[in-house]
């Protein structure tokens, strides 16, 4: 099994970034992982909301590897107790399939997108920036793989 994060732009608060490393780190001792950044489009000013999803869905399903199952962090997406997760991701990991989770851009997921998409998830009922969302989740991902090893880091 696979976990890729494929995010649309790079994080500009090196804290967050800071961060989203020292997980990124940890996650590998687990599971190969990796983070993968859409470039920012370009002259958006031009496009309306609509157009950016569209183009941006593009960049993302291009980026999307073939067999990989697809689940989009979205307000809409299901949300789960931290050991809810991480029974999902062992389903995954014992039926051996690789999985991308999407952050999308400011605007969501084209209809494109959403079609292709296996699942939602939800991290939760708040919205955050889509720069620190990508901490949250690279946190949830470890606390996932500590909760499946039985490791002293998640408290129930």
């Amino acid at each position: 099994m696979h976990i890729r994060l494929l995010v649309v732009g790079k994080t500009t608060d090196n804290r967050v970034e800071q961060l989203i490393g020292d997980y990124h780190k940890r996650l590998v001792h687990y599971v190969p992982f990796d983070i993968v950044i859409i470039p920012e489009l370009k002259n958006t000013r031009a496009l309306t909301q609509e157009q950016q999803k569209q183009a941006e869905g593009e960049l993302i399903l291009h980026a999307l590897p073939k067999n990989s199952r697809l689940i989009l962090l979205d307000e809409h997406g299901r949300e789960y107790r931290s050991v809810e997760f991480a029974a999902q991701l062992q389903q995954l990991m014992t039926a051996g399939q690789d999985v991308t989770y999407v952050v999308g851009g400011p605007y969501g997921f084209s209809r494109a997108v959403y079609d292709r998409a296996d699942g939602l998830l939800s991290l939760s009922k708040m919205t955050f920036s889509h720069q620190l969302i990508r901490a949250l989740f690279a946190e949830q991902l470890y606390r996932a793989m500590t909760i499946l090893r039985g490791e002293p880091y998640h408290h129930e």
